[in-house]
């Protein structure tokens, strides 16, 4: 950077103006009040604050970016946002307002600031004056040097963030689903036949393959609930337990897709222009384009909806006497007792708020910046809905839970395979058996909070998701 100025080379983002403003020289004396300027004016964003948990994650995914050495940054700035984290002290970052090209400039903007004495950060739950917080971090307020400003606020790291936790959020409802979609074949008396390896194998979709293995680890090679209904007369199962290994095989190949998308991303450089210092070259580009990731979120949406559909296609066979050879909506005295029959509504209300929260987000592009930034990702937009979506589904998850373990114990006590034994138990250590209508949402939210939890993630096969 210094040998750039003392050349008097203009180069973009050192000595000239932003976006539109590309072509405006600015003077040597200018430089430093340009990239104070830029971090002022970008810090426009809009929403409730950002989670401390995620806003450290973008520090994070940030610290790493420059720390690859193209970002003409000096290292006196880097270890400030280290200090920063090292001492939990989390910039305020409102939640939206970033478009995903050029990078998540607003919302970096707002972590940006603190290091300028400027804004808030939050520490250990209490709001700080940015100036008080720097002290915390045992830090003075920052000048920034050319392209620095610049540095911070270009990056797809709020975009990276965003999608991480909707993808740690889909795995966790994989799983989850996978044992309890496991329990429903149990609880309705449905066949083992479609899980069988040959099945699988010869169709030869690696992730339907494993998905298909991780069912058979769970459903075991019998049970005593298998082994009541052997010699049944059903010749096929409904396809929402026949086909999970076809459904949810596509799902996991979309979340396992996604993760290699955001590994690279979480690692990589996305500043502009770069800077080449070997060959003294400073290039402009568009790495700050954040399309790979909302691509990648895009692809989640669809696995997170159609696991929640998948889910509520069980729940609404349980409640079909013809269908599950149990009770009316799972319950005993059907007419002065209702069951689970709403339930199964509430779970259809979010099975298909998900259908419309799954449109592709990336096909959404709205110019910006006088249309010199004319196509943009809608990155944040498109990781930020998978949240949502992932409550939904989560809710909808916890409805067949609770069904299926109703269904289990209305089976004459009957016990199903080890593992499905732990996942029975383990909701039925936060909720009893359903013997007469009571005050059903707690129910749900109980059974949301353990899946939350992840409790269910250890009963799934190791290595078959990405980060479990």
């Amino acid at each position: 950077m210094e040998q750039i100025l003392a050349e008097n080379r203009t180069a973009y983002g050192i000595n000239t103006g932003f976006g539109l403003l590309a072509s405006t020289r600015i003077a040597s004396e200018d430089l430093e009040n340009l990239q104070r300027s830029l971090v002022l004016s970008h810090a426009a964003g809009v929403g409730e604050p950002i989670s401390d948990a995620l806003v450290r994650l973008i520090m994070v995914l940030k610290v790493n970016s420059l720390s690859r050495g193209f970002s003409g940054i000096r290292r006196v700035v880097i270890d400030a946002l280290i200090a920063l984290i090292n001492a939990e002290v989390y910039p305020h970052i409102p939640l939206k307002g970033s478009v995903g090209a050029s990078g998540d400039l607003a919302p970096l903007a707002h972590m940006s600031l603190v290091l300028l004495g400027e804004g808030k950060a939050r520490h250990k739950g209490e709001w700080l004056e940015a100036t008080e917080a720097l002290k915390v971090a045992g830090l003075a307020p920052l000048t920034l040097a050319a392209k620095e400003g610049l540095a911070l606020l270009n990056g797809t790291q709020v975009s990276t963030a965003y999608a991480l936790r909707g993808l740690f959020e889909g795995e966790d409802l994989f799983a989850g689903a996978l044992a309890i979609g496991a329990l429903t074949v149990e609880a309705v008396l449905g066949s083992r036949s479609p899980f069988d390896a040959r099945i699988h194998a010869a169709r030869g979709q690696k992730a339907q393959i494993d998905t298909a293995t991780a069912y058979r680890d769970l459903l075991g090679q019998s049970s005593e609930v298998a082994d009541s209904h052997k010699d049944c007369g059903k010749v096929q199962d409904p396809y929402s337990l026949r086909c999970q290994p076809q459904v949810m095989g596509a799902c996991l190949t979309q979340l396992r897709q996604a993760a290699e998308v955001l590994v690279v991303e979480a690692n990589a450089v996305s500043d502009n222009p770069l800077v080449f210092a070997v060959e003294g070259d400073v290039i402009s580009g568009g790495n700050f384009h954040a399309e790979p990731v909302a691509m990648a979120a895009d692809n989640m949406a669809l696995a997170i909806a159609e696991i929640g559909s998948l889910s509520e296609r069980r729940i609404s066979l349980m409640m079909d006497k013809h269908m599950s050879q149990l009770p009316p909506f799972l319950v005993a005295n059907g007419g002065v007792n209702s069951g689970f029959m709403i339930s199964q509504v509430t779970a259809a209300a979010l099975a298909s708020e998900n259908k419309a929260l799954a449109h592709p987000h990336s096909v959404d592009s709205l110019p910006t910046s006088a249309n010199q930034e004319d196509h943009v990702s809608m990155a944040p937009a498109a990781g930020k809905r998978l949240w949502e979506m992932a409550e939904n589904t989560r809710g909808i998850l916890a409805v067949e839970w609770l069904a299926a373990c109703q269904g289990l114990d209305l089976r004459d006590g009957l016990k199903t395979s080890p593992k499905l034994e732990l996942a029975r138990n383990s909701l039925r250590s936060k909720v009893a058996y359903y013997e007469k209508d009571r005050f059903f949402a707690p129910d749900i939210n109980a059974a949301s909070e353990l899946l939350a939890s992840g409790c269910l993630n250890d009963l799934v096969l190791n290595k078959l998701l990405p980060s479990i």
